[in-house]
């Protein structure tokens, strides 16, 4: 199963930065090898405030519990905190590798189907849906694609994407069969030293 981790770090204040700089060494080691076993997939950097310490990482484990094991393995989890989301598979996922020094999105989306939309429409619409993004994962702009846990009547997922700047992702957005019906939430990420991808 996939996760998709939060992870904000707040450094005790008076921490010496020799003992910061230490943990974040032993930090990079650990990632590598938590690549090689295949539970860190990729990690990335969103966008920050000044002096603000946050990293996303997209993880892979049996359950939970592994999860929580992988985590509390990491050093810098000591001054750190996660926020988890469960990830399911989605049947439009292209599942494919990033390009090398592409710039990638994520994108939370919210489907919500207006009450009354009669079910063809709306069977027609998610097969246009399907279509465009093996469209779009042909282009090399739809990277993958999770479901995402939803409230009674609506629908979640979480893509990622590659695009030429936010111009073009917001087109590509836009450009969705489902988009009359959608609510998106669009963070342009940049790659962390330790991305496995890299």
């Amino acid at each position: 199963m996939e996760y998709l981790v939060t992870m904000t770090t707040h450094v005790p204040e008076g921490t010496p930065e020799q003992a910061v700089d230490e943990v974040r060494a032993r930090e990079a080691a650990h990632s590598r090898e938590l690549a090689a076993q295949r539970h860190l997939l990729r990690l990335w950097r969103p966008p920050l405030a000044p002096g603000e310490w946050r990293s996303l990482g997209l993880f892979a484990a049996t359950d939970a519990g592994q999860l929580e094991e992988v985590l509390a393995s990491m050093p810098l989890r000591v001054w750190r905190t996660d926020e988890v989301t469960p990830l399911s598979p989605h049947p439009n996922d292209p599942g494919l590798a990033p390009s090398k020094g592409a710039t990638e999105f994520l994108t939370t989306f919210v489907i919500r189907v207006p009450e009354g939309t009669p079910a063809q429409v709306v069977q027609e619409t998610e097969t246009r849906e399907a279509r465009s993004a093996k469209e779009l994962a042909a282009g090399g702009h739809l990277i993958r694609l999770w479901t995402l846990p939803a409230q009674p009547g609506e629908g979640r997922a979480l893509g990622l994407w590659q695009a030429a700047d936010a111009a073009e992702m917001q087109a590509i957005l836009e450009s969705l069969p489902l988009d009359a019906w959608m609510t998106v939430q669009t963070t342009p990420l940049s790659r962390h030293p330790s991305d496995p991808a890299g």
